[in-house]
């Protein structure tokens, strides 16, 4: 006879912890020092890791590790949970420096619809990525959506 398993779903402050002492290890074997730090906004982990050196994580800050590091410690929760993961993970101000950097792409695509074009295509993107746009179009008074699939989802933008 088998006996039947059931999971509990992982609360968030799990899915937290778990992360962070995924990422801990990582900075242990890589030698680095760092603070990781946990919130929880809207039922979403959000994990920052910063250092008192600025240069200490700089490597690491880069938009394309933070990016595949987040994948892997959202791997690292599934693996423990048994669930899937959505948090965000920032090392150095990484996020906020692209957040800044989505934020003059949407300009330069506003620009040109207020210069004649009937719409902006920005280049391909995450998910998360995407909604930041939509949220910075919104606040600029345009509409946008998304298009595409896989690796070519993108964001247009559109006068409202």
């Amino acid at each position: 006879m088998t006996e039947a398993t059931t999971t509990t779903p992982a609360s968030v402050a799990d899915e937290g912890d778990i992360a962070a002492d995924y990422l801990e290890e990582l900075l242990d074997i890589a030698d680095l020092d760092g603070d990781i730090e946990i919130e929880e906004r809207g039922g979403r982990v959000y994990l920052s890791i910063d250092a008192d050196e600025r240069d200490a994580l700089r490597l690491l800050s880069k938009p394309d590790t933070v990016s595949a590091l987040q994948e892997l410690t959202r791997l690292a929760v599934h693996v423990k949970t048994g669930e899937f993961s959505r948090l965000i993970l920032d090392i150095g101000g990484s996020r906020d420096a692209r957040a800044t950097e989505l934020a003059r792409l949407v300009d330069r695509a506003v620009e040109r619809i207020e210069a004649g074009a009937s719409s902006a295509a920005l280049p391909p993107m995450s998910s998360y990525e995407r909604k930041l746009v939509h949220d910075i179009v919104a606040e600029r008074g345009f509409t946008s959506e998304s298009e595409g699939e896989g690796a070519e989802r993108h964001t247009v933008i559109r006068r409202a």
